[in-house]
């Protein structure tokens, strides 16, 4: 009859990994399985314990990484939430310094902040988010690419942009 709770946190575990999916609670039913095995054979409650930790940390050591990487190379990452939103850009409606100031991202008006303390951006100019920290937009200027015919040709860093031939 013990392995009936086995296999019912076992049935709890996976219905929870459908609301996660980073396959961690996939693992502890893994081992909650080889609890109900243990149990089903007869086992004495600490062999079932004992069964069920080995099997779950042989699981998330061993088998959850190839899954991961499996996983993503299948399939693109999407990027959610804040972290979606770094490297968009943004425009500033309100003065902007190392301080604060507020730009307007993906529809929204954002508390910002420059990356760099001595920079500041005047009302309506356009700059990219560098990271988020918290709730408010870091950003820094948008590089800027001009085309071959002024001669300045240059990439985020300043540098060539990739591709671009020497002297153009």
């Amino acid at each position: 009859m013990g392995w009936l709770w086995w296999l019912g946190g076992a049935l709890l575990l996976g219905v929870a990994e459908m609301f996660t999916l980073d396959l961690i609670f996939l693992m502890l039913a893994g081992g909650a399985l080889a609890g109900t095995i243990a149990a089903a054979f007869g086992a004495p409650l600490a062999v079932q314990i004992v069964a069920a930790a080995v099997a779950s940390l042989l699981l998330l050591f061993a088998l959850r990484p190839f899954l991961l990487r499996r996983l993503r190379e299948r399939t693109e990452l999407v990027e959610t939430n804040s972290a979606a939103l770094v490297g968009r850009p943004a425009v500033v409606v309100a003065p902007t310094d190392g301080v604060g100031g507020r730009v307007k991202l993906a529809g929204e008006v954002w508390s910002a902040r420059t990356e760099d303390v001595g920079v500041s951006f005047p009302t309506g100019t356009e700059v990219r988010v560098t990271r988020i920290d918290g709730a408010t937009a870091v950003i820094a200027a948008v590089p800027r690419v001009a085309g071959p015919a002024s001669g300045n040709v240059d990439g985020p860093a300043g540098g060539p942009l990739p591709g671009t031939p020497a002297g153009a």
